[in-house]
């Protein structure tokens, strides 16, 4: 069962291109992001990186770690670290959920993408399964032949 939460395109702040190539995704869940001044600023100026960042469950809270938020320009000594540890906001029942998914082996809980929605940043997780480099080629090759389709289909 995957769940998908709609929001528009146009508040998306960063998205990780290469976890779609990486892994596969069984299902998404939504998380608030626990954020100082200096970061939410930073995130509303689309400056994230969410390449090599994850999330954790430790202790039943659920931690995002190495995603870089860029230091805030007038962020002056108030400004924050750029990959400290951020706490994420889930329901108690998607926590335990989630807990009992990461102890499966080769599961990770990845950002797919980061979001303003209703004024909050909210990042979108996927549980993620590894692909290995076969399956990685074999994604390619199925890109690359619905694109041919489409351009054959196209002309007709």
């Amino acid at each position: 069962m995957v769940k998908h939460h709609q929001e528009r395109n146009d508040n998306v702040v960063a998205q990780n291109k290469k976890a779609r190539h990486d892994y596969s995704i069984e299902e998404t869940y939504e998380a608030g992001i626990v954020l100082t001044g200096t970061e939410i600023k930073s995130i509303r100026d689309k400056r994230v990186n969410l390449r090599d960042g994850f999330a954790q469950i430790r202790n039943g809270e659920a931690w995002l770690m190495n995603v870089h938020i860029s230091l805030y320009d007038q962020g002056n000594q108030f400004n924050h670290d750029p990959l400290r540890n951020r706490k994420l906001l889930l329901h108690k029942k998607e926590l335990r959920k989630l807990s009992g998914e990461l102890s499966n082996k080769g599961i990770t809980l990845v950002p797919l993408k980061m979001y303003i929605k209703n004024g909050y940043a909210k990042v979108l997780l996927g549980v993620a399964q590894g692909k290995h480099e076969y399956d990685k080629r074999e994604t390619i090759k199925r890109r690359e032949q619905n694109r041919q389709i489409e351009r054959v289909m196209k002309h007709y």
